[in-house]
């Protein structure tokens, strides 16, 4: 598995790290530690890892990439648990809105990276026909 960096939520990256997905320290009612990851989990973040600044995928583009197992609920879940390692800010629902509860710091990252908007205030909305990131420049895919 390839080694995650921590990206603390104002915007500083760290390796290593507790993976949670909005940097609390609470891992959506588990206690302490989040489970292993396994397979699905794996590819997700790396896929993730791989999406350039300034471009997103949405939880159905993830999951439509990927073409194995769970759906676009089951991305979400993997996010929820362990998207605090990767830039969890460019996996964002169809109409183009970020994670709930997440608006003002996707915000941040949005406008640093140069990330085509529909709307910078609340609801946020990434332009999804200009930002959205196919994934085919991955140079392996299994």
């Amino acid at each position: 598995m390839t080694p995650r960096r921590e990206v603390s939520p104002d915007g500083s990256e760290d390796s290593g790290g507790s993976g949670d997905f909005d940097g609390s320290g609470d891992f959506d009612g588990f206690d302490g530690e989040p489970p292993p990851v396994d397979d699905f989990a794996s590819q997700v973040l790396d896929l993730v890892d791989a999406i350039p600044p300034g471009r997103v995928m949405s939880y159905g583009d993830i999951a439509a990439y990927l073409a194995i197992g769970p759906g676009p609920r089951q991305v979400g879940k993997v996010m929820s648990t362990y998207g605090g390692a990767v830039p969890w800010w460019r996996v964002i629902h169809s109409d183009g809105t970020p994670a709930p509860g997440h608006d003002s710091r996707a915000l941040k990252h949005y406008l640093a990276e140069g990330t085509p908007l529909r709307s910078a205030r609340p609801p946020v909305r990434v332009d999804m026909r200009r930002a959205r990131w196919p994934g085919h420049d991955l140079e392996t895919r299994d």
